[in-house]
């Protein structure tokens, strides 16, 4: 999971207090041109998408195949600020040529930490040209930092021991990303 300044934390509660919000400014509205009953239908139609709607949309919804030598990863990617802060916490598996791919908006040093990340992983740290600059494993509901030695824009989170035991390295390219 990413650990960037603003991307620690996502506040449901925030979320739900918009609703609440939007449902509030809606009544608001209508009752200068509605009548009494009418409200009343909006009044459920608004609580049903209230309590209807997901806490959060951090589930990430495209997946790239990536090549890593003669290795092909399917690669949920996370390339918003929601599903690169939620990334793969509260997983109990991943598929062994499975992972995930943080894309980061501008090259810098990427940091990442496994709170409420419950199954181990390594995590490649990869260039603008697919190149991968290091890797770190990482233990499972800790929360200390594991950084990229140089900016980079992408990092692909796998099951630990993934590039280990294919003999996968620093330096080497991966294919798809781009």
């Amino acid at each position: 999971m990413a650990c960037h300044d603003n991307e620690r934390h996502i506040c449901i509660g925030h979320k739900q207090s918009l609703w609440l919000q939007l449902y509030h400014n809606v009544l608001e509205s209508m009752s200068n041109v509605m009548f009494h009953a009418r409200r009343e239908s909006v009044t459920i139609c608004v609580l049903f998408l209230l309590f209807s709607a997901p806490a959060t949309s951090s589930t990430p919804t495209l997946s790239l195949p990536l090549q890593i030598g003669m290795y092909i990863v399917q690669a949920e990617v996370a390339d918003d600020m929601q599903t690169r802060a939620k990334g793969l916490m509260f997983r109990t598996e991943m598929s062994a040529n499975q992972g995930m791919l943080f894309i980061f908006e501008r090259l810098s040093v990427q940091c990442f930490w496994m709170k409420n990340t419950l199954i181990p992983l390594t995590a490649a740290f990869i260039d603008d040209q697919g190149k991968i600059v290091n890797m770190a494993d990482m233990s499972p509901l800790t929360e200390s930092s594991h950084c990229s030695k140089q900016p980079v824009r992408y990092v692909l989170e796998m099951n630990q021991g993934w590039f280990a035991t294919r003999g996968i390295k620093e330096g080497q390219v991966i294919k798809g990303i781009r």
